[in-house]
């Protein structure tokens, strides 16, 4: 496959993955649409075409260790999705979405810049193996905290999905670009760009309101983390069992690792949280 295809390629699926996002999420609430909507996705085409452009250490492995650290700028770019909407004034609703959406995003390309900065000339999978640790204890965190994450009641017209899968297929084809180009730290960071974290939590807000993209943001948190581990246990099976087996591989390894148990945890909470407020006579 021609590099434009498999740039061509790699976005399609993005595109397609980031409406399943969204559509899940409406579909089944927060707790469970967080986790599915997060499972290993976008990163399996992103990982593929990376190692393809250049089947090799030099350029792959960093650019997969960098992923872990994007993915921790993601889990902080959707608390931010709670944190900031109370600070901002009772503004009209599309300015104050316009306003949360420009401090978050500020935020997420602040701590990009500085991660690039700063571990250019580290160990990009110690790196990596830190913040897929300091993630998952943030999402652990998060999801203590109760919060109601109700299903979507109002219809999504086309145009809408449309416009979420064209701002994923971008992220990912850009990412793809960047490795092909040679520059691994930013492909890396590139492919886990907040284009769905983004698009899913503005289109639910014009959408569904508040509560139904609020409720999924720490079940989103947790589950983002399986992108992690697909980005560091990669550049083990790419390499030793080729692209197809490899991929295979690592995507059931990380629902697995991540997902699954995540699940398990924020039904635990849930039931506990009920158990609580309906103490046995």
């Amino acid at each position: 496959m021609t590099p434009q295809g498999q740039i061509l390629l790699a976005a399609f699926l993005a595109g397609l993955v980031a409406i399943a996002v969204t559509v899940a999420i409406e579909k089944f609430g927060g707790l469970i649409g967080g986790i599915l909507g997060t499972i290993p996705t976008t990163i399996v085409p992103a990982a593929a075409f990376m190692w393809l452009a250049d089947p090799t250490d030099l350029a792959f492995q960093p650019a997969m260790g960098m992923v872990p650290v994007g993915m921790l700028l993601n889990a902080i770019f959707l608390w931010m999705w709670r944190v900031v909407p109370p600070i901002i004034p009772d503004w009209t609703f599309g300015k104050r979405l316009i306003v949360i959406t420009s401090i978050n995003l500020g935020i997420w390309f602040t701590g990009a810049a500085i991660s690039v900065t700063l571990f250019s000339e580290q160990d990009s999978m110690t790196i990596g193996i830190g913040a897929l640790l300091i993630g998952v204890a943030l999402g652990l965190w998060i999801t203590l905290e109760h919060r109601h994450a109700p299903k979507g009641q109002n219809r999504v017209g086309p145009l809408t999905l449309a416009m979420r899968g064209v701002a994923a297929a971008t992220a990912i084809g850009v990412a793809v670009w960047l490795s092909q180009l040679g520059s691994p730290l930013l492909a890396g960071m590139a492919s886990v760009f907040p284009a769905i974290f983004l698009t899913s939590m503005v289109a639910l807000w014009i959408s569904q309101g508040e509560d139904v993209p609020g409720g999924a943001v720490g079940p989103m948190m947790l589950g983002a983390m399986s992108v992690s581990f697909y980005a560091l246990l990669a550049t083990h099976t790419l390499p030793e069992y080729g692209v197809v087996t490899g991929s295979i591989l690592t995507w059931a390894a990380s629902i697995a690792a991540i997902s699954v148990p995540a699940a398990f945890w924020l039904r635990f909470q849930s039931n506990r949280r009920i158990e609580a407020q309906n103490p046995a006579p």
